[in-house]
């Protein structure tokens, strides 16, 4: 699933493409908008929250999307062939100049603007706005003191922006192991600043880095390299899916460099 950094990132390049410009196409390829027409509509923004994109027109509407584990937007110059099979195309936003498609999107809801905390809300603090509230994050995280760091991490309602690559990569820079008790992680205020750092350099890129090196294969410390050797230590990193039952997901660990709780 796109993590934080990959979602701004593209909410930028929609609201580079469309804010600011009527909506001269505009079909929600979802049965229960399919009659809505918004073309005439001009794009006020459009802006995420966590890994959710909000895109604000002037009528009073917002369109609101997730990309979930395989949705993607790819913007062309209007009048250029679709950029994927129609079948997995969910919303078309054009204007004269630019066309955003969004492909295999998990979630393609409108609702009125002034509703749009029933659909985002619910989530804590977003790592990447210009105004993160750590103290909030932390209150949320401190609240389920006996949860595993690994699962609460994840858990968008404490902090928004957080999947498993950044996960793994950053409780290995802070040599926690992914089932430590949230009451007994040494630091908790550095984890989350170190998190939102990883996510902000990482903001401008095409892919996501965390050692430093670039070249492909080596940008991970620990993400989807089980049985390999520790960037660091050399001991095999290890993998296991965890999480409440139906949300289990894949961790990685060093053993060495993030032993288990005592």
């Amino acid at each position: 699933m796109p993590e934080g950094d990959t979602v701004h990132r593209s909410c930028a390049a929609l609201h580079t493409a469309l804010a600011g410009r009527t909506l001269t196409r505009a079909e929600l390829r979802v049965p229960a908008y399919a009659t809505v027409r918004l073309a005439g509509a001009t794009v006020l923004e459009v802006v995420a929250r966590g890994k959710h994109q909000l895109t604000r027109l002037d009528n009073g509407l917002t369109l609101h999307t997730h990309l979930k584990m395989e949705g993607t937007w790819r913007i062309t110059g209007s009048g250029q062939r679709s950029p994927g099979p129609a079948h997995q195309i969910r919303v078309i936003l054009g204007n004269p100049a630019q066309t955003a498609f969004g492909l295999r999107l998990g979630i393609t809801e409108l609702l009125e603007s002034s509703r749009e905390d029933e659909a985002v809300g619910h989530l804590g603090p977003d790592l990447l706005a210009t105004e993160f509230d750590a103290d909030e994050a932390l209150r949320r995280l401190r609240a389920q003191a006996d949860r595993t760091i690994g699962e609460a991490l994840l858990d968008q309602r404490n902090l928004a922006g957080i999947g498993t690559f950044y996960r793994a990569e950053v409780l290995f820079l802070q040599g926690i192991h992914p089932r430590t008790p949230v009451a007994a992680v040494g630091d908790l205020p550095r984890l989350v600043a170190r998190a939102g750092q990883l996510l902000r350099a990482n903001l401008t890129r095409p892919y996501q880095v965390t050692t430093g090196n670039t070249r492909p294969g080596e940008r991970a410390w620990v993400f989807e390299r089980p049985g390999k050797p520790c960037r660091r230590c050399g001991t095999l990193v290890r993998t296991e899916r965890f999480g409440p039952t139906g949300q289990e997901r894949l961790s990685y660990w060093c053993p060495s460099c993030q032993p288990a709780a005592g």
